[in-house]
């Protein structure tokens, strides 16, 4: 009996992914902060410039030039006691349309006593049909200064991208002295353009960007960060904390108010220098 053509056909090869993992210690050494550990596999690399400012800054790379579903992305990040530090990405990121599961991107941050740090990546650009699922998972001693920031791009308005459906869930968990400070859960899936359009939602905005400072210093930048957003969004302070949330027609609008609200919160320092090349 002759076999039927499809079953001799070859059993399909399952897609290539991309998997990374990255980690960074620092110590304080001197006065200065250096690097105790730095480790690399995969997709993510790492690399720290020089600057000339008091703050290591460290440049994360996803080698493999974007992510797609079934894509892993693992940093760890320790922040020594007395050290200052900021962390940022080469270029946006771009979630590009999803065949099989999500992006999983994972972070994990320990600081230590009298730490300053700040999470800067550049943009997240969502693509139409793409999905992402990100985590945060901050440790804070009780003396450690902290800034995050991440903004999403929902299809980029001057390259002519649209963004119809979509999934993406935004998970941060911050704590400090061992008390959660701060939990939120970003999600939007399905129809995002239609979400986008919605008043209460972005109001047909597509760039939108959250940011949270946790220092002594916070309650004393509300009314200049108030100042900066204008009617781009809102902050507050409570419990030590501010939070900001930001949106945008697009990129470009964003980045003209996230630069600097960045300036004035990220302790002295202005945003990193591979923003502008």
């Amino acid at each position: 009996m002759l076999a039927r053509p499809e079953q001799n056909l070859p059993s399909p090869l399952p897609h290539q992914r991309a998997n990374g993992i990255g980690r960074l210690g620092l110590v304080e050494a001197n006065g200065q902060t250096r690097i105790d550990e730095l480790y690399q596999e995969g997709c993510a690399k790492i690399r720290c410039p020089r600057t000339h400012h008091n703050q290591l800054e460290a440049v994360i790379i996803n080698s493999s030039g974007g992510m797609t579903g079934g894509d892993k992305l693992n940093w760890n990040f320790t922040i020594g006691a007395n050290c200052k530090a900021s962390i940022t990405t080469q270029a946006c990121e771009r979630i590009y349309k999803s065949v099989d599961g999500s992006a999983q991107t994972r972070i994990e941050i320990d600081l230590n006593e009298n730490s300053q740090f700040s999470w800067l990546p550049q943009e997240t650009i969502l693509f139409d049909q793409s999905s992402l699922s990100r985590t945060i998972e901050a440790t804070l001693d009780p003396t450690a200064e902290a800034l995050f920031v991440e903004s999403i791009i929902f299809g980029r308005r001057e390259m002519g991208e649209k963004i119809t459906l979509g999934s993406i869930t935004d998970r941060w968990r911050i704590r400090q002295n061992g008390t959660l400070v701060h939990a939120e859960d970003f999600r939007m899936t399905g129809n995002i353009a239609d979400q986008l359009n919605q008043p209460f939602i972005t109001n047909r905005r597509e760039a939108m960007a959250t940011l949270l400072l946790i220092s002594p210093k916070a309650e004393g930048l509300l009314e200049t960060a108030r100042n900066i957003i204008g009617e781009s969004g809102g902050a507050s302070f409570w419990n030590g904390k501010l939070l900001a949330r930001v949106v945008s027609t697009d990129g470009y609008a964003l980045r003209k108010t996230l630069i600097p609200l960045i300036n004035l919160l990220n302790f002295g320092t202005s945003v990193p220098k591979v923003w502008s090349l």
